[in-house]
């Protein structure tokens, strides 16, 4: 089910978003060089969402992801990968999604507010809920350094 325009806006700048808890990356289930995590966002509106984060040490690349569970990824920011837009535009390796009701969360701009690096997701995470608007009541933890062979 989409949502509209008016409330995807309404539903980002609403301040009472909030995760409880702390944020513990864990390794990719498909054994990919990835740590991920996934945590549920209360508000006092009741969307039903979540976030999703990704990052990939050897790269680096780093994404975090709002989803609401009726539409889908609604707002992103990704870090270390290049997007090509519907338009055939190219945007670059620092960029955000904000869903539209023409290219729902296909479209990417690049942001002049992330100063952190791919590297420090810690920091690229308070940079992300500043902008998105959640309260972490917790902390994040770094994710954990990569030890061994990748592939066995």
């Amino acid at each position: 089910m989409a949502i509209t325009q008016t409330e995807f806006e309404t539903l980002l700048s609403n301040t009472s978003k909030r995760l409880e808890g702390d944020i513990v990356w864990q390794e990719d289930e498909d054994r990919s060089p990835c740590f991920e995590f996934r945590a549920e966002v209360q508000s006092s509106s009741g969307w039903p969402l979540f976030v999703k984060g990704s990052f990939n040490p050897l790269i680096p690349a780093l994404s975090y992801a709002l989803i609401l569970k009726s539409a889908g990824r609604i707002y992103a920011l990704d870090l270390g990968k290049d997007h090509h837009n519907p338009q055939c535009t190219q945007v670059g390796e620092v960029h955000k999604h904000r869903w539209s009701e023409q290219f729902r969360d296909k479209d990417a701009y690049m942001p002049t507010d992330i100063s952190a690096a791919p590297s420090d997701p810690v920091a690229v995470w308070v940079q992300f809920c500043a902008e998105a608007k959640i309260q972490h009541q917790g902390q994040m933890m770094s994710p954990p350094t990569r030890t061994g062979e990748l592939f066995l």
